[in-house]
């Protein structure tokens, strides 16, 4: 399991969950994936986190840090 970050919501209008993932905001185009259920875009969404993280190491680009909740 990873440690990113996902972000699943209904969409309404594509009557589908769709998933960002804010850390690869800036380098992927967002929505990166969906479901048909919350689980299939979360199984989704674990997908697509893999496949980039693996692309950017064989590429040997920087990889994104994964955002932590600091709880005081």
């Amino acid at each position: 399991m990873n440690q990113y970050s996902m972000t699943v919501q209904w969409s309404e209008e594509d009557r589908l969950f769709l998933v960002t993932i804010p850390e690869f905001a800036e380098r992927v185009v967002m929505p990166c994936t969906y479901g048909r259920t919350r689980e299939e875009a979360i199984h989704n969404g674990e997908d697509v986190i893999e496949m980039y993280l693996e692309a950017w190491r064989a590429e040997g680009e920087l990889i994104p840090e994964p955002n932590t909740l600091q709880i005081a």
